[in-house]
């Protein structure tokens, strides 16, 4: 299984601009919609420190391929262009797990 786990720091970090955010992400959910996603969690930042990011993207795909794929779903790249234009900046990493 391959996770891929993406941070997001916000040009605006308001509470409504971050709770945005994380129900546009949260439309990658969905029975059907990318079947090759396996799982999906959307987590808004707690502590608020000078090192934080808004948000954590976690998301889980059975192979490499399957990430692929996902990178170029049509409803990835509709998300991905809402995240694009409200993001400062973003950081991934991509990992075998269990």
């Amino acid at each position: 299984m391959i996770t891929h786990v993406v941070l997001f720091k916000l040009k605006d970090r308001s509470v409504q601009s971050v709770e945005k955010a994380r129900d546009v992400l949260l439309g990658l959910k969905g029975k059907g919609k990318i079947p090759v996603l396996r799982y999906l969690e959307v987590g808004i930042d707690a502590l608020h420190s000078e090192r934080s990011y808004d948000i954590a993207l976690i998301t889980k795909f059975d192979s490499m391929e399957d990430l692929q794929a996902y990178q170029v779903h049509p409803v990835h790249l509709e998300v991905a262009k809402y995240i694009m234009a409200a993001k400062e900046s973003a950081v991934a990493v991509d990992f075998e797990s269990e």
